[in-house]
């Protein structure tokens, strides 16, 4: 269950930097969110998703 939540998290973030990319320049801070994204993705590859 923990897996499913951490990726839909990632999901999440994407899908806020995307738009944030698009429409609204708020720099760092959309950057961060994709950080925050992949790391979400790669810890739920590596605890055995």
């Amino acid at each position: 269950m923990s897996n499913r939540i951490l990726y839909q998290i990632a999901v999440l973030l994407v899908v806020f930097w995307f738009i944030g990319f698009i429409g609204f320049n708020l720099g760092g801070l959309i950057h961060i969110l994709l950080i925050l994204a992949v790391i979400s993705i790669l810890l739920s590859i590596i605890r055995g998703r």
